[in-house]
């Protein structure tokens, strides 16, 4: 049997389709298995966040939690939504802009004992920026009737 030029192209293009369609998937499932969630405090507590994978928490440092320990690179610190609140632990060096009353995210992942241990904590750029899921959730909390921490504009 002689298979026609026009059935090779069919075939080859058809190969062509699969190839595509592979790539796709694994560039997509290489993207998912990456992806970091971001949460809120209050989501933190409520149990909403992945037991087994890192994640992102963001909202603000609490007034008065930060307390360095005596080798100079762990630190304890809380992260609140005005709503809940997070203990945190990470252990580096803190970005210049950290401080108590501002936003940060931190990535990690929540202990056995219920504090996030951070591995990466990162604090907003400007007096202006915020993330806009940790906007946002502050907006909620604040809406909900604990307003103890201002929300800048």
């Amino acid at each position: 049997m002689v298979i026609k030029a026009r059935h090779k192209r069919f075939i080859l293009i058809g190969i062509g389709l699969a190839l595509v369609g592979l790539a796709a998937m694994l560039i997509l499932n290489a993207f998912q298995s990456n992806m970091v969630f971001f949460y809120t405090p209050t989501q933190v507590d409520k149990g909403e966040v992945p037991h087994n994978t890192g994640f992102r928490i963001g909202g603000m440092v609490l007034e008065n939690s930060l307390k360095r320990q005596d080798d100079g690179l762990t630190v304890h610190f809380s992260i609140t939504d005005t709503a809940k609140t997070v203990p945190v632990v990470y252990k580096g060096v803190l970005p210049d802009l950290f401080k108590e009353g501002k936003g940060v995210v931190a990535q990690g992942k929540v202990g056995p004992d219920g504090i996030f241990m951070a591995s990466e904590v990162l604090a907003k750029h400007d007096e202006n920026y915020m993330p806009p899921e940790a906007a946002e959730a502050l907006k909620r909390a604040q809406e909900q009737g604990s307003t103890s921490l201002v929300m800048p504009k």
